[in-house]
């Protein structure tokens, strides 16, 4: 089969050799570099050409096959899908064909362009890459035709004609079809596939199809456009939606939604106008929203989509529409597209004109009388161009137009609609509204006129109000009809001028202004009226009208009635003879107040004041006239001091605040009073004619405990007249020293023994009185003083001594009488004549003193040796008086250490561990008593250096426990005890580890990367043997690079953790296996640790490791090589490459006059020869610059080295600025993670609080006082639940009865207290009694809850829910006494019984139904005296206590975040520093020189710059 090229273009040359004979040299699927080649009918045409210069140039030598830039290559290589076809016509012609698409990508074109294109001018086929294959044809050929079914079409279809442009192909023929002499054109190929009778098929995954082509190539190009091309780009992801207008259900969603789009170097935004193209009809509208099918996110290229478009103007469509981005007009401009916008809306209402057909034209904010009609009123709808219209101009529908017609009266209550109507519009007369003729109500008016659609009276369109009038006027009151009197101010008294206002009113009964002519007519029964004068303004008012007469009944004027005038005169009754009254009597006199017209008259503060004169401190009265008008004075008692005969006084009558009514005066006679004025008290012995009489206040000394008898009295009235003893008077004595009186003897004078009390301490004050309407007094003062001595009496100030120790503190001794008073019978003599004397008491020491000042004697240094511990009877003897007092004596100072309970010797102690039975030692005095001493220091010393022992001590009263100890030494201060010796025999610990055992296979080779062998791990304890119960998670491998130093690893060492243990391991092994060896050769050193506990570790020793290379992979040197610069010279040094290489490669030099490209730069690899098939190292290479001369090279060998040197200090300043910004970077996150909020809100608020004193509170073994144990949040509940068990609230709460016992001695049985372990408490988690096996027995009302669980314990919650259960009980709370009746009706109808009932309002059913009394009333929480719970603090504490704490807990952490932050500071002004700008400037030097080098660089050799691997090859040697 003869195979053509469908790219042979002309001749054969060496520039188009590569791509001409590319199918001949790389076989029938070309040069594909997408795909392993796995064709085994490859081509093995070589092509080799030879380029010959000019001597002395060498001749070039190519290879074609090593070309990979020609067309055909770029082609195949670029291309995204193909399309393989064949077609076969008459006599075994065949041509197979494959067109390839290059699809829009992004932001340019994939079609390959040539290279080589712009060194030919006037080539015709050159085109821009923008348009992809431009004019170039599809098949590269020379023939006289084409293919229609894949040329580009004239008009649109589709798919946009632009993807035509970005397809290639190649054909392949068979000898059937002739050629041109020169093998370059087809002559026959186009006739032959015109024919009819050629079939063409489609070649599809190796399968010939035979089909249509125009439309299977079509499709193709289509799909090809929809997967591939990357045309628009789709920005601004707004999400995914579904779109329910597509009829395929599979491609209704994800559809994604984007805000903005580029197509065809346009923006195109949401809200845009935009106008459509190749649409029925055509429409402008603005962007809401371009829709992409598929999930996508982020911006994205797509090569098409939709965009829906809201109709414009909206006013007339109001409509969203969903067409392809395609269907955009890009010419349309954005003037174009408002003005026709603007002409739409032209259309629509704009205006409503109002006419007033009759002339009566309501003007704006016109008044008008009420009743006034309104109207007719002529209505029509304008458009902006001013043309009268009924209707909506929106095609499609018909929408009519009509007037809704409102008028709303703005009434101070709101607003009031008083008309409503609707207009419809009539060719004749447009929209007519008739008068309105119920405009009665004054006020403000305002008429709306809205335009509304007819189909759904809506007011508006397209979110636009259609239009609208507004007149707002306003109605007032008419002429008067008729009037009704004002309010006359009342009330009307007699005399008073007074006026009376008149309200005109108008047909609609407004208030309106009178008429000019008016005259009063004024009428009454029984007064005579008169008045001055009219005055006009807002209303009518006759003024100064005035009443005069008697007023015999109830006079009106109007709806008023008339009252008395003002005061005139004042009249006091009697006014006949002078009255006589006994003294402490009340005097009665009537006051009247009289008006002009002698009526009884009254009046706001109207009091009449009576002054009595004619002797001291008389009384003044004064009663309230105001509601009568008359009153009683001096109704009360008179109360002169001393009346011992007739008096005669004066008493003045008067007003105080009218000063114009005349005063009136009236004698008054005072008699002495008869009542007891006096009592006299007097001793007089029975017999005795004697009589001592006593003064009122007297003091009297009298001995104590004796008897004042004889005591009688007497009475006198005010005349100081003797008043004889009666039952009756007798009976009114009273006395303070006894309540037992004995009434007969009373009756004769006698008053009742006085006992004298028995302590002479203070002085004591009597009182005797009679008792009548008023009280007499006489009292006296009785001073106690002491009787005969009878006992001594012995003071103690310190009842407690140690053995052996004196007696701190005096004991003092006073001689008192029988009933203890101190008596002055003791002085100095008494010293020697005292005796003391005890058992074991060193009288030697005793020293007996006295002392003047207090009258006593003081007894010192008392001192006991020897006897038993316990209380000492301490004997005090005078003449025959004795008194003993009980000193306790203890233990002396301890000496000496014993060993109670010695054990068998040796001990065997297990190393490490305590003893199975403690030992037990005792401290004891100098006579062997035990010593409760907590002062003394017990240690001990083992007896070999090496033993350790650890003393762990238990303090009790008297003993100290150890677990270990060897030799027992006590100190006590300075001073040493001494004590017993103990022998150990250690035992070691099986269990303790002492030492780690590494093992693993030390012979195996470490390569870098691979596996490490198992390291196993066995922990060894102190008896040598392996300790199995070791957490697997306590060892760690830590693996660092260095060499063995020290004992423990490096910071920087990595910490690998145990492995699982598998089941054929055995329990006392710990393997690390699986474990990486470190990819970087060198030494390693490894190291294990057990953690014992948090701060103890075991270590083992430290095991080097050396990590070798592993199998080669690449050849590198160790160091990066300079680019060499070379020159065709004699010279070796001139053409000498490298000077030496870690590559082993020594003296590498090119030959003489080795042919290459001056300033040409070429590679030099190196590549290494390893027989082992399976071993791949990837070569070195090492770019070189080739020159003609040596001066040449001398240059650039300079800028060669000059540019290395640059490109390394460019890089060093590159790393050292990434550092510091790597550095900042990491300060500022480290910043941002220390730093915290700072909590302000305090907790300082005020809480109720329990304010019952707790003075038992820390005390051993004491939980506190019931008040102080709970809290209760509400405020009505904390009141009735504390009221409730208000007598248990002061009880002490306590955790043994031998507290609760010491409470009760210490308070000498006042304090109530309550131990623990005495309470029954069962636990109860029972419902409330309505609810039965989880349902409710009724339903309730009142919101019931047991008043426990209302309780909160801030500690103790256990014993506190103990304490309550047995306090409270059952006890219910409910809201109110009405609910709790109810609730306890319902539970006992249900046959339970029923708890006690508190209510929220603070009453209380009891258990037995009982409620309501005082007693089951809970008083307000003040009268509690703070005898309640507690409030707790806010819920919103707890949160932010909880805070605190995480603040507590991260201030070390803010502390280093101020550390970091400091450094962050510091580092940010070191990288502001002139030093750093410099550097900066250095850098930015550098590599503008840098640039300029390469650029030098790259002009000196850009001419002859070859892309390809040496392309003249030096020879080398």
């Amino acid at each position: 089969m003869f195979m053509n090229l469908s790219c042979l273009k002309k001749t054969l040359s060496a520039k188009t050799g590569r791509h001409t004979y590319h199918y001949y040299i790389h076989g029938v699927d070309g040069n594909n570099q997408k795909k392993m080649r796995i064709n085994d009918h490859v081509s093995n045409i070589d092509i080799q050409i030879t380029l010959l210069e000019r001597s002395p140039r060498i001749p070039r030598v190519m290879n074609l096959r090593e070309v990979e830039n020609d067309m055909q290559t770029l082609y195949i290589n670029s291309s995204f899908s193909t399309f393989e076809f064949k077609a076969t016509g008459a006599g075994d012609s065949l041509v197979e064909g494959l067109i390839r698409y290059h699809p829009f990508l992004y932001d340019r074109e994939t079609y390959p362009v040539d290279p080589y294109a712009l060194e030919d001018e006037d080539e015709d086929c050159v085109i821009l890459n923008s348009e992809a294959r431009g004019k170039r044809p599809i098949f590269e050929c020379f023939w006289n035709g084409r293919f229609e079914w894949c040329s580009r079409p004239k008009k649109a279809g589709a798919v946009p004609l632009e993807c035509y442009n970005r397809i290639s192909g190649v054909l392949f023929a068979n000898d059937r079809f002739q050629v041109s002499t020169n093998k370059l054109t087809f002559m026959d190929l186009e006739l032959q596939l015109r024919d009819n009778n050629t079939i063409f098929t489609r070649v599809h995954n190796g399968q010939e199809l035979r089909v249509k082509i125009e439309r299977e190539f079509t499709n193709w190009l289509k799909e090809c456009h929809e997967r591939f091309d990357k045309q628009v780009m789709f920005q601004g992801f707004l999400g995914s939606t579904t779109r329910t207008d597509v009829a395929t259900k599979r491609l209704q969603s994800p559809w994604a939604q984007f805000h903005t789009i580029k197509w065809d170097g346009k923006t195109y935004k949401k809200g845009q106008c935009v106008k459509s193209v190749k649409t029925n009809p055509v429409f402008v509208g603005s962007i809401v929203k371009f829709l992409l099918y598929g999930e996508h996110e982020g911006d994205v290229y797509g090569t098409g989509g939709y965009v829906q478009v809201a109709l414009e103007p909206k006013e007339l469509y109001d409509e969203l529409r969903i067409i392809p981005i395609s269907k955009i007009d890009r010419l349309a401009a954005a003037a174009t597209i408002k003005k026709k916008i603007e002409d739409e809306l032209a259309k629509l209402p704009d205006q409503l004109r109002v006419t007033w057909p009759e002339g009566n034209t309501w003007a704006e904010n016109e008044a008008r009388p009420a009743g006034t009609p309104m109207g007719p009123v002529k209505v029509e709808i304008l458009n902006k161009k001013g043309d009268s219209m009924s209707r909506l101009p929106v095609a499609g529908t018909t929408k009519k137009l009509l007037i809704e017609l409102k008028v709303i009266w703005h009434s101070p209550k709101g607003d009031v609609q008083t008309n409503s109507h609707i207009g419809v519009h009539s060719s004749k007369w447009e929209y007519w509204f008739k008068p309105m003729e119920n405009l009665s109500k004054l006020g403000k008016y305002t008429l709306h006129l809205q335009t509304m659609l007819s189909d759904n009276s809506a007011s508006e369109w397209a979110g636009k109000r259609l239009p609208n009038h507004t007149l707002k006027f306003s109605i007032k009151e008419g002429e008067a009809v008729s009037f009704v009197l004002g309010i006359i101010s009342s009330p009307v008294h007699v005399g008073v001028p007074f006026s009376i206002p008149l309200d005109f009113r108008d047909e609609f009964d407004y208030p309106t202004q009178p008429p000019c002519d008016i005259k009063p007519q004024l009428e009454c029964s029984s007064l005579q009226l008169s008045y001055e004068g009219i005055a006009f303004g807002t209303t009518c008012v006759i003024k100064n009208v005035r009443a005069m007469g008697k007023i015999s009944h109830q006079n009106k004027v109007g709806s008023d009635i008339y009252l008395p005038g003002p005061p005139h005169t004042l009249v006091v009754l009697p006014d006949g003879d002078v009255p006589s009254v006994e003294n402490r009597t009340p005097a009665n006199f009537r006051v009247e107040v009289h008006d002009e017209y002698q009526n009884i008259t009254t009046q706001p503060k109207l009091t009449v004041r009576c002054q009595l004169l004619g002797a001291p401190d008389l009384p003044v009265d004064v009663v309230d006239c105001s509601n009568t008008g008359s009153g009683l004075l001096l109704t009360k008692p008179l109360l002169l001091k001393t009346v011992n005969a007739e008096q005669i006084l004066t008493a003045k009558f008067n007003i105080p605040n009218h000063r114009t009514v005349a005063c009136v005066e009236r004698k008054l006679r005072v008699l002495p009073s008869s009542r007891i004025s006096r009592l006299e008290v007097y001793r007089q012995e029975e017999g005795s004619d004697d009589v001592m009489v006593l003064q009122n206040a007297e003091r009297i000394d009298w001995t104590a405990g004796d008897t004042l008898g004889n005591l009688r009295f007497r009475l006198y009235d005010e005349g100081n007249r003797l008043v004889s003893l009666r039952p009756k008077l007798t009976s009114m004595i009273k006395v303070n020293w006894t309540a037992d009186i004995n009434a007969e003897e009373l009756s004769q004078g006698k008053l009742p023994p006085l006992s004298v009390p028995s302590q002479a301490q203070r002085e004591h004050f009597y009182h005797v009185s009679f008792h009548d309407q008023h009280t007499v007094n006489f009292s006296f003062i009785i001073v106690p003083r002491p009787d005969e001595p009878e006992r001594l009496r012995v003071n103690l100030s310190e009842s407690t001594v140690k053995m052996g120790e004196i007696l701190s503190g005096n004991i003092y001794v006073e001689l008192v009488d029988q009933y203890g008073n101190k008596t002055d019978c003791l002085n100095a003599d008494i010293v020697k004549t005292l005796s003391v004397s005890a058992d074991g008491l060193d009288k030697s020491a005793l020293a007996i003193e006295w002392q003047a000042s207090s009258g006593r004697l003081s007894v010192c240094r008392v001192r006991f040796v020897g006897g038993t511990l316990g209380p000492r009877e301490l004997c005090f003897k005078y003449q025959d008086m004795m008194e003993f007092v009980r000193i306790e004596v203890t233990a002396g100072p301890p000496v000496q250490i014993k060993l109670l309970e010695k054990p068998e010797m040796p001990l065997q102690v297990v190393n490490g561990q305590g003893l199975g039975a403690p030992l037990v030692v005792q401290l004891c005095d100098e006579w062997g008593n035990p010593s409760p001493d907590q002062r003394i220091e017990i240690m001990m010393k083992a007896l070999m250096p090496k033993l350790k022992v650890h003393l762990r001590e238990a303090r009790s009263v008297d003993l100290f426990t150890f677990s270990h100890l060897a030799d027992f030494r006590g100190s006590f201060g300075r001073k040493g005890i001494p004590g017993p010796v103990v022998k150990l025999n250690l035992i070691p610990d099986p269990n303790k580890p002492v030492e780690l055992s590494i093992k693993y296979d030390s012979a195996a080779s470490l390569r870098a990367g691979d596996i490490f062998p198992v390291f196993t791990v066995i922990v060894i304890s102190e008896d040598g043997t392996p300790v199995r119960n070791i957490c697997p998670a306590n060892l760690s491998m830590l693996l660092w690079k260095g060499t063995v130093s020290g004992s423990y690893p490096p910071s920087t060492a990595s910490t690998l953790k145990c492995s699982k243990r598998k089941d054929t391991e055995n329990d006392d092994c710990f393997c690390f296996r699986d474990k990486q060896i470190p990819e970087l050769a060198g030494q390693y050193v490894v190291q294990f640790v057990l953690a014992l506990d948090e701060t103890k570790h075991l270590w083992s020793k430290q095991t080097p490791l050396n990590v070798v290379a592993n199998k080669a992979v690449k050849l590198a040197p160790e160091t990066p090589a300079s680019t060499p610069v070379v020159s065709n010279s004699s010279n070796r040094t001139n053409r000498t490459l490298l000077d030496s290489l870690n590559l082993k490669i020594m003296d590498l030099a090119l030959l003489e006059n080795s042919p290459g490209v001056d300033g040409a730069e070429y590679i030099l690899q190196f590549s290494a020869e390893i027989h082992q098939k399976s071993v791949a190292i990837a070569p070195y290479i090492l770019p070189l610059r080739f020159c003609n001369d040596a001066e040449n090279q001398k240059a650039i060998v300079s800028i060669s080295k000059k540019k290395d040197r640059l490109s390394q200090t460019v890089l060093m300043y590159q790393e050292f600025f990434d550092t510091n910004n790597q550095l900042t970077s990491e300060l500022e996150c480290r910043h941002c993670r220390f730093w915290f909020t700072i909590l302000t809100k305090t907790e300082n608020q005020p809480l109720r609080k329990c304010g019952i004193s707790d003075p038992f509170k820390g005390s051993p073994q004491v939980l506190g006082k019931v008040g102080h144990l709970a809290q209760v949040e509400d405020d009505d509940a904390a009141k009735v639940i504390s009221w409730h068990i208000l007598g248990d609230m002061d009880c002490v709460v306590t955790e043994t009865t031998s507290a609760a016992k010491k409470i009760y001695d210490d308070t000498q049985g006042r304090q109530q207290v309550i131990p623990l372990e005495t309470v029954f408490w069962r636990p109860n988690d029972r419902p409330l009694p309505h609810i039965r096996n989880g349902s409710p027995l009724f339903r309730p009302i009142g919101n019931p809850e047991f008043v426990k669980d209302m309780l909160i314990f801030p500690e103790h919650v256990e014993s506190c829910n103990k304490v309550f259960a047995s306090l409270l009980g059952d006890t219910i709370l409910i809201d109110d006494l009405d609910s709790a009746n109810h609730y306890r009706r319902g539970v006992v109808q249900n046959k339970m019984q029923c708890p006690t009932l508190l209510t929220r309002q603070g009453e209380r059913i009891r258990s037995n139904g009982k409620f309501g009394g005082l007693q089951n009333k809970a008083p307000s929480i003040e009268k509690l005296r703070g005898q309640v719970f507690g409030a707790p603090l806010p819920k919103e504490y707890n949160r932010i206590r909880h805070q605190m704490e995480l603040l507590q807990q991260c201030r070390v952490a803010m502390q280093k975040a101020s550390e970091v932050r400091s450094e962050y500071n510091s580092h940010l002004e070191h990288l502001q520093s002139p030093e750093m700008k410099q550097k900066q400037q250095d850098l930015q030097q550098q590599e503008q020189e840098l640039r300029e080098l390469e650029e030098t660089l790259g002009m000196c050799f850009w001419h002859c710059r070859a892309a390809y691997f040496l392309n003249a090859k030096p020879e080398f040697r």
